[in-house]
């Protein structure tokens, strides 16, 4: 008898997110024993599935190995694999697989820097992601104009933006002097530009955005800009477990693969930025940092859900 549905097998093979595989299976792409598959299959290891009448790579819950990786997108990169417009990507430095894909948590638009993580497991993501787990992001946010406290009520209270109505569930000063001053607003959802989107409702100019933490995971000082840093197991046990999943064997390369990875590690080049023209990038400071050694995974102040300003 099959043991697992198709959707749940894809997303821990690494080949997408749970979300993105029910897409591909109704739209026909997936197979399963020459079958077009459907919503509801289930498979097991005896069976065979195409992606794109490709033979597809499964993993299975006694081969399963759970990696997480953490990286700082530099401003002008975009968050998809294979760009039409010849791009640069979020993907293109990333270190290679030999088994599976990295999905990505989330996404960025080419102007907002920070925080990105990436995962070979599709269950990981997806539970990142969904609504249901309640996961929040924090992004630092630079705004030109006079920010008054009425403006910050509405933010938190709701308002009314062309997709429905979106709100901070968190919005602080944070510093700056003049006509540009620091935010660190924090939102429950992944809409498109809905931080930018949200001051700019309020009359506001977003000059610079930076994610800086989503849910547990925070973006240490070490990960310089355009660079990347893989989590060890036990930064991926607590992030698993802060979405309920169980945790799976994770990544224990063997010594020659190690000193690959260091060496690999070593050499990525920080890139503040890959748009033409533009300057270093401004480096908002984050409260209660070591910049000896900053966490990388840790617990959220879920106390409350409900907008609050300070």
């Amino acid at each position: 008898m099959s043991d697992e549905k198709l959707q749940k097998v894809l997303a821990r093979s690494g080949i997408g997110s749970r979300r993105e595989m029910e897409r591909w299976i109704e739209s026909g792409r997936i197979s399963v024993n020459d079958a077009v598959a459907t919503l509801g299959d289930r498979i097991g290891p005896h069976d065979e599935v195409k992606v794109d009448g490709k033979p597809a790579e499964l993993t299975f819950p006694q081969t399963a190995e759970r990696r997480v990786l953490i990286y700082n997108k530099p401003l002008g990169e975009v968050c998809t694999r294979h760009d039409p417009e010849g791009r640069p990507t979020v993907f293109d430095n990333l270190p290679p697989l030999k088994q599976g894909r990295w999905v990505a948590i989330g996404r960025l638009d080419i102007n907002t820097t920070g925080l990105l993580i990436f995962t070979t497991d599709g269950e990981l993501a997806n539970r990142m992601m969904h609504p249901s787990m309640q996961i929040d992001r924090e992004y630092a946010v630079r705004v030109l104009g006079e920010v008054e406290d009425a403006m910050l009520t509405r933010l938190t209270e709701g308002v009314l933006l062309e997709d429905g109505m979106a709100r901070f569930t968190d919005v602080r000063y944070f510093d700056g002097e003049g006509a540009n001053k620091w935010y660190h607003c924090v939102v429950m959802e992944g809409r498109n530009r809905e931080v930018r989107r949200l001051w700019e409702s309020q009359g506001m100019q977003v000059n610079r955005l930076k994610r800086v933490r989503f849910g547990p995971v925070f973006l240490p000082s070490d990960v310089k800009v355009g660079t990347w840093r893989e989590l060890g197991p036990k930064e991926v046990d607590l992030l698993s477990k802060e979405v309920d999943l169980e945790p799976v064997r994770t990544h224990r390369p063997t010594p020659i693969e190690s000193e690959k990875e260091e060496r690999l590690y070593k050499r990525q080049r920080v890139r503040q930025e890959v748009i033409k023209g533009q300057t270093e990038e401004a480096k908002p400071r984050t409260p209660g940092r070591s910049k000896s050694k900053a966490r990388s995974v840790g617990r959220r102040n879920t106390s409350n859900r409900r907008g609050r300003r300070v």
